[in-house]
């Protein structure tokens, strides 16, 4: 983890959050690589599943909303973690935790079991002090509206994206005329009081989703629910091999108990990746049933039913898939690093090598021109090469300093899939050397075609 975190804040992937200040507890600042590998992920998820696809529709909606839709989903009564805090350091620590570490199963136990174990194992902070008894504390960030701060002018962030495409569900099917099957789907920020947050950018307070809601006929049996469930299953599994992940040796499919479920969860299931810091959630698969839109229509007083051709009116059901943007970049970054043995040119012996084998498609940058030294004659041939490449549409850099091994290595460590070397040679045949990544064979190639090669290269 060390290596990770130590390569994405020098090749400028992420930086800590307000540094300059000494910084803010578990916030981070992506930096221009992270930034374009993020925007490659939103991207490519929003190709694959809206533009793509017949049955679904892309909504973007508001951060903050009327406290009552979380009163209605749940999120203002159930939406919390029990906390015990520390009478000496008054750090608050989440007591199922604690009990975890201490050999408690706490799955599906209650707030009062939890204190009578907490008790009876005579448990204690990290700090060995004794600690308070414990009480729910809700995850949501409260924040206020308007000029006058007083109890009506409060709010929330929100700490989902999923409430604002089920208040829109009467909106979309009224402008866009859809029929069931049919999603809703979102990319945006979330917010959640997290009090321990952690392992860089997996846990933090402020992370971005993209999410579906998944609308489907109220089932007349399991059968059919879990047929739609198998299927979004299947989608997020090939999402992961497309990552460059190894679902095989890297992903576990956790079914999560109904002790441990979202209070709206009839079916879960977590897909946990091997992360370098241990075996967590990375992505996760609800069947949410109708909960939010009924409970929704109970407290606004609109109704929210389908109406089908035959003119039968029904609260849909929802199945839906999340997938976290922040949790994806650290993944496929794990998934992708590797150490190997990489043959000197200089010298012909064998030395190590770091490399980010990310997909190509997810590189941040996908073409670095390297002139082999700063003169002039040079770098009038690898500027024109460049700038044909930026306006192809391909994400490219030129570099100029540096040895060429040293350059070479660079963009093995940020991922970059190919270089483009001009040398002294280029001046007299017209022609540049193209590096492969992941093989590191070399290929020469006419000045004027480098744009389309790489471009068709990419495409693969």
């Amino acid at each position: 983890m060390e290596k990770l975190v130590s390569l994405m804040k020098r090749r400028g992937f992420a930086y800590p959050g307000s540094e300059i200040y000494g910084g803010l507890a578990n916030a981070w600042d992506y930096g221009p690589l992270g930034a374009e590998m993020k925007m490659n992920i939103r991207n490519r998820w929003w190709n694959k599943f809206v533009r793509q696809r017949a049955d679904i529709v892309g909504v973007e909606t508001a951060i903050m909303m009327n406290t009552k839709v979380w009163e209605a989903s749940g999120h203002l009564e159930k939406f919390s973690d029990p906390l015990a805090e520390d009478k000496e350091t008054h750090r608050r620590y989440r007591l199922d935790e604690l009990l975890e570490e201490a050999g408690v199963k706490t799955a599906g136990m209650s707030l009062g079991e939890m204190m009578r174990a907490a008790a009876e194992h005579k448990l204690k902070s990290p700090d060995g002090n004794e600690l308070t008894e414990p009480r729910q504390f809700n995850l949501m960030l409260k924040t206020q509206l308007g000029a006058v701060a007083d109890e009506g002018s409060a709010t929330y962030f929100r700490p989902e994206t999923a409430q604002g495409m089920f208040v829109n569900f009467k909106s979309v099917i009224n402008s866009t005329r859809r029929k069931l099957p049919f999603g809703i789907a979102q990319v945006g920020k979330a917010f959640r009081n997290e009090v321990t947050p952690g392992n860089f950018i997996f846990r933090t307070r402020e992370f971005e989703q993209m999410e579906i809601e998944y609308f489907i006929r109220p089932p007349k049996n399991e059968g059919e629910w879990r047929e739609y469930f198998e299927e979004w299953r299947w989608t997020m599994i090939e999402w992961m091999k497309d990552l460059g992940i190894d679902v095989e040796s890297q992903v576990h499919e956790v079914e999560v108990p109904e002790g441990e479920r979202a209070h709206y969860s009839k079916r879960t299931i977590d897909f946990e990746f091997d992360f370098p810091f241990g075996r967590k959630e990375l992505y996760g698969l609800a069947y949410r049933g109708d909960f939010d839109l009924k409970n929704h229509m109970e407290k606004s007083g609109e109704d929210l039913r389908y109406m089908d051709e035959d003119g039968e009116k029904f609260i849909p059901h929802v199945i839906e898939p999340t997938w976290g943007v922040d949790r994806t970049v650290l993944a496929a970054i794990t998934a992708a690093y590797t150490e190997e043995p990489a043959p000197t040119a200089e010298e012909g012996e064998e030395e190590m090598r770091t490399v980010l084998k990310l997909p190509k498609w997810l590189a941040p940058v996908k073409v670095a021109v390297l002139p082999l030294s700063k003169k002039e004659e040079l770098t009038t041939v690898a500027e024109p090469i460049y700038k044909e490449l930026l306006a192809a549409g391909v994400v490219a850099e030129i570099d100029a300093t540096q040895s060429i091994g040293k350059r070479y290595r660079r963009q093995d460590e940020i991922g970059t899939p190919y270089c483009v070397t001009v040398d002294f040679e280029s001046l007299n045949d017209r022609a540049v050397t193209v590096r492969d990544r992941d093989t590191m064979k070399q290929k020469r190639v006419e000045v004027g075609e480098v744009a389309g090669y790489v471009k068709e290269k990419l495409n693969q």
